[in-house]
């Protein structure tokens, strides 16, 4: 990227938005759908049954939601309508991990038979140009035209609360019966000297590189710096990754991290865990990472810097202490377990409010809302069972209570782990790296939480998931007859191993009587 690409990225001139960059054919479309320079705001309807503000996933759903059930819905957006998800997050991060996939097997597929030529190498710009041609062809989904087309009164422009039941933007007053916010959250970066006189990257800078990074610094070893730091050493990048902590993925299974954190060293991560960077200095065009990793330092000379930590909430500028909304900072707008703030007329909804900062969890929060704020319903969030995925190869899938979270809330648990290197398909597709690990209730066969690694964990991370919603237990998923062979019979292989527990001396010895007397 240069240093001109930089300052527009950090800059919107001309109506050019950050995530335009750079404004080539594909992002003038996603332009056209997400912020037409060209919009006209509609005239403001007498009262509106919901008013949103925020057009990311909570929103769009939301607005769509509410529309579809004939309420007078405002919609309104100050960025690109599809938030974070479509335009700086999990759709272009889902594309480039794709591409980096196939590099690795590519590069692997002499295991398979299959003999390549050459050496391998990759075309960033096409891998950033295919992410931008892909984002635009999403993007009519949650595009402006679309949402009018829908009977939603689309504003673009800052929103703010102007009193208890108005909300200001583009010089236009909109008056609510409801109000939803749903202006999620940002990144942020750590308070190191230096570091911003670097002009560092993060995931909303990150989508508008086109020349790959020889060196690339990657400090934060969450999802986010996980995933991106094994696709751009796919790509070909020397990447070092920087985790304060003991080790990756510190949120996850411990088993599972380190599945993970041997995947990315085999890719050719440089992991430095307990390491922290101190410092941030510029020589030239390269950045120098001074880093003090358990009392030792060490330095490191990069050409990018992308920082992955750490997530604000978009409180600011809504004037939310005017209609008695409580709010933190940190933590985000308070709302109570039907997604109520403070204020009884106003609800949120997604990252805003909510320590599952997922796009799924946005959907299904936003559902909640719909059914409370119009409706007089009585939906909780914490009624909702929701897995999440990180997209590293393997990847980690999860849904419900670790043992951890079992063990601290005084339940009796009983874990079941299969191995995929004990997976037929698993191991004729050559990922039988993983396993799945089902908690139990102990005593009875109701599961509280499963963590799954495998190559596509996160799709079959779903049949847990509905398992647990439905209430059915390891009984339920040892009878379901899974197709041979296929690696989602790992997940039947831990009911029978649920049920082998159930045969205990005493039941065996009496089935063995049984069976003598019947010869």
């Amino acid at each position: 990227m240069t240093q001109e690409m930089h300052d527009s990225a950090r800059r919107p001139d001309d109506g050019v938005i950050p995530a335009l960059m750079p404004l080539d054919e594909h992002n003038r479309t996603l332009q056209f759908n997400a912020h037409p320079v060209d919009w006209v705001n509609p005239s403001p309807a007498g009262r509106y049954n919901l008013v949103v503000i925020g057009a990311g996933t909570a929103g769009l759903v939301t607005a769509a939601g509410a529309a579809g059930l004939g309420a007078k819905v405002a919609l309104i957006e100050k960025h690109l309508t599809g938030g974070d998800c479509l335009n700086v997050g999990c759709v272009p991060s889902k594309a480039l991990i794709r591409c980096s996939r196939a590099a690795s097997e590519t590069r692997g597929a002499g295991e398979f038979g299959v003999r390549v030529a050459g050496q391998i190498s990759v075309d960033f710009p096409a891998v950033m140009e295919r992410m931008r041609r892909l984002r635009a062809r999403i993007a009519p989904n949650d595009s402006v035209h679309r949402f009018k087309e829908l009977g939603v009164d689309v504003f673009l422009g800052e929103g703010r609360f102007a009193g208890g039941d108005t909300v200001e933007v583009a010089g236009t007053t909109l008056r609510f019966s409801r109000a939803v916010i749903a202006t999620g959250a940002r990144a942020t970066a750590p308070p190191i000297p230096g570091l911003a006189e670097t002009r560092y990257l993060t995931n909303e800078s990150l989508f508008s590189l086109t020349e790959l990074p020889q060196r690339l610094a990657v400090i934060g070893g969450g999802p986010i710096g996980c995933e991106m730091a094994q696709a751009f050493a796919r790509f070909g990048s020397q990447v070092t990754l920087i985790e304060a902590d003991k080790h990756i993925l510190v949120r996850e299974d411990q088993d599972a991290a380190r599945r993970v954190e041997a995947a990315l060293a085999r890719d050719g991560v440089t992991i430095l865990c307990g390491g922290k960077a101190a410092e941030v200095r510029r020589r030239g065009a390269e950045k120098i990472l001074l880093l003090d990793c358990g009392g030792e330092r060490r330095e490191i000379t990069v050409d990018e810097i992308l920082v992955g930590v750490g997530r604000a909430p978009n409180v600011e500028g809504l004037n939310l202490e005017a209609v008695g909304v409580r709010f933190d900072n940190r933590a985000g707008v308070v709302v109570d377990d039907r997604l109520r703030t403070t204020n009884g007329r106003i609800y949120a909804a997604g990252d805003i409010c909510s320590r599952y900062k997922f796009t799924h969890a946005a959907d299904a929060l936003a559902r909640i809302v719909i059914q409370n704020a119009l409706f007089f319903g009585r939906a909780k969030a914490s009624a909702l069972t929701i897995p999440w995925c990180t997209y590293t190869d393997p990847e980690i899938a999860h849904v419900g209570m670790y043992e951890r979270d079992a063990e601290a809330a005084g339940i009796p648990a009983q874990t079941f782990i299969v191995e995929l290197k004990d997976v037929d398909r698993a191991i004729l597709d050559g990922e039988d790296e993983g396993f799945l690990k089902v908690c139990v209730r102990k005593g009875s066969d109701r599961i509280l939480g499963a963590t799954l690694v495998a190559r596509h964990a996160g799709e079959m991370i779903s049949e847990i998931t509905v398992a647990m919603t439905a209430g059915a237990g390891m009984k339920a998923l040892s009878r379901a007859i899974h197709p041979y062979p296929t690696q989602a019979d790992v997940i039947r292989r831990a009911g029978d191993a649920y049920n082998r527990t159930r045969l205990t001396p005493r039941v065996k010895s009496l089935m063995t009587r049984f069976l003598s007397w019947r010869r």
